[in-house]
């Protein structure tokens, strides 16, 4: 079996060097390596986005990400963050509190992929606002490939439509 060396940052924190098996998936390697069992996993082929961890870029900017189809060596050097660095303290993130007061939820095992993802929106938007009227838009375009088979999606997307719409610096006037 061949392996490969994989660092990075996760929730803030250096990992590594670990030398783990070539192909092993960013979500195994979450889960065995580091005991981060927050991040899902779901459907395998990156269609269910139950996996997916915010990824930051060097230039200060993130995309979501699924862990279940890249695998952990395509995140050698990089700065991730998953469901665990949301919440500081045992305090929710607006996110996270927005999904809460919502209960956005139901079984909650594809909600940390959309904790993520609506993050990363949020994130962008406090960068560049977004005129009021295109707030649907830019929840539909964050949260499109997020499967739920709870919930039928309303109370995630009305949630965080809420969050932003309440938040003026989120908001182009």
């Amino acid at each position: 079996m061949q392996t490969v060396t994989v660092s990075m940052t996760v929730n803030g924190k250096a990992v590594g060097p670990h030398t783990i098996p070539d192909g092993l998936s960013m979500n195994d390697f979450l889960r065995e390596y580091l005991n981060l069992t927050g991040t899902k996993f779901g459907c395998g082929i990156g269609e269910c986005s139950a996996c997916v961890i915010i990824r930051d870029k060097p230039d200060g900017t993130s995309e979501a990400t699924h862990t279940c189809i890249n695998s952990a060596q395509s995140f050698d050097g990089a700065s991730v963050r998953t469901i665990e660095s949301h919440a500081k303290d045992g305090v929710p993130s607006p996110v996270q509190a927005a999904f809460l007061d919502a209960f956005a939820f139901q079984c909650g095992y594809c909600t940390p992929g959309f904790v993520g993802a609506a993050q990363v929106l949020v994130e962008s938007l406090a960068r560049t606002p977004v005129a009021g009227a295109d707030v649907e838009a830019a929840v539909s375009d964050a949260l499109d490939g997020h499967l739920c088979r709870c919930t039928g999606y309303v109370r995630y997307y009305a949630a965080l439509r809420d969050l932003i719409l309440g938040d003026e610096r989120l908001i182009r006037t």
